[in-house]
C-alpha cells in the first residue's frame, strides 16, 4: 500500500489508500459512513452495520480488511477499509440523499487515478486545486509544486543509493534541514506551532525556495560523488543544505531581516486576507503577492 492521502468528497475528509498491486483505492469505512448519515459517531454506527449485514448473511464484512491511517490526532491506527466495490455494497444498505452522489464521486476517484497514471500533469492541477481552496497564493503554490518535485528527484536518488524510506529519509532531511536553517526539522516545526502538519506547507515563499535549493543540490552532489554508504549520503546531505545555508545568510546580510520565520499557513492565510480587505474601494485585480 502507497500513496495515503486525504480525498474532498463535498467538502468532508475521506481517508485513502492506492494499492499499486490491485490498482485499487481503498476508503476508510467511518469517513464514508460519517458522510452519508452525518452520524455523531459514525464508528457506532458502522460497528451496529457489521451485525445487521452479518444476521442477513452477507459475507461482505469478511472480506474488509484493515490499514493503518492517520487519524485527528496525527497517529495511525488501524481502520477498516474497503474497496471501491465493497464500498458500494455497504452504501446500498445506508438509506442517505447522498448516496447517489458518492457514487459518481467513487467512479470519479478511479478515473482520476487512471488519468494520472497516463498524465501526471492532471494530479499537478488537482493538487493546485486544492491549495487555492485553503487559501494560499497562486505564487506560494507555483513554489510548492516545484518543491514537491525536486523532493521526488532527491527520493529517487537516495533509492538508488540504496538509503532506505522511513529512518534513513528523516536523518538524512534533518542533516540536510539543519545545515541551511540552522535548526533541526523538530525545533523548526516548534518555532512554527507546528506538531504532525507538513513543514513544507507552512513555510514562507523564501524558506521554500532555500529549502528546495538545499534538496537540488543534494541530489547534484549525490550524482556526482556516487555515495555508497549512509554516512556518505549523510555527509552530501550536509553538503548540500550548507549550499542553501550559505545563500540564507548572504540573504539575511542584505536585507536585514531573518529568513527564517515564525509564521505558520494560518499567519500566511490571515495576511492575505488582511491584503485583500485593505484594497476594499480601490481597482480590484485579484490577490497580489506577498
Amino acid at each position: 500500500m502507497d500513496d495515503n492521502r486525504i480525498q474532498l468528497f463535498q467538502d468532508k475528509k475521506i481517508r485513502t489508500a492506492w494499492d499499486e498491486d490491485e490498482q485499487e483505492w481503498y476508503f476508510s469505512i467511518v469517513d464514508v459512513i460519517d458522510v452519508l448519515t452525518e452520524s455523531g459517531n459514525p464508528r457506532r454506527y458502522w460497528s451496529d452495520l457489521k451485525r445487521k449485514l452479518k444476521s442477513e448473511g452477507s459475507q461482505l464484512y469478511e472480506k474488509i480488511v484493515q490499514l493503518k491511517m492517520k487519524a485527528a490526532d496525527g497517529k495511525h491506527y488501524s481502520t477498516d477499509v474497503a474497496s471501491t466495490e465493497q464500498l458500494l455494497r455497504i452504501i446500498q444498505s445506508i438509506p442517505s440523499p447522498k448516496a447517489e452522489p458518492l457514487k459518481m464521486w467513487l467512479a470519479s476517484v478511479g478515473r482520476e487515478r487512471f488519468e494520472e497514471t497516463i498524465d501526471p500533469e492532471q494530479a499537478i492541477e488537482r493538487a493546485l486545486t486544492t491549495y487555492l481552496k485553503k487559501g494560499y497564493t497562486r505564487e506560494w503554490i507555483n513554489q510548492r509544486l516545484q518543491a514537491i518535485q525536486v523532493r521526488k528527484e532527491l527520493a529517487d536518488e537516495w533509492d538508488n543509493r540504496g538509503v532506505r524510506q522511513g529512518v534513513e529519509y528523516a536523518i538524512l532531511t534533518d542533516e540536510i534541514t539543519k545545515a541551511w536553517s540552522g535548526m533541526s526539522t523538530r525545533q523548526y516545526k516548534r518555532l512554527k506551532g507546528l506538531k504532525k502538519e507538513n513543514l513544507r506547507d507552512n513555510m514562507s515563499t523564501l524558506e521554500l525556495v532555500l529549502n528546495m535549493l538545499a534538496e537540488a543540490t543534494t541530489t547534484e552532489l549525490s550524482k556526482s560523488q556516487e555515495p555508497q554508504t549512509f554516512d556518505e549520503n549523510q555527509s552530501v546531505a550536509r553538503s548540500g543544505g550548507e549550499v542553501a545555508g550559505g545563500a540564507r545568510r548572504d540573504i539575511e546580510k542584505r536585507t536585514g531581516k531573518p529568513v527564517i520565520t515564525g509564521k505558520n499557513a494560518v499567519d500566511f492565510s490571515r495576511l492575505l486576507g488582511e491584503v485583500i480587505e485593505g484594497t476594499n474601494g480601490e481597482e480590484d485585480d485579484g490577490p497580489k503577492p506577498e
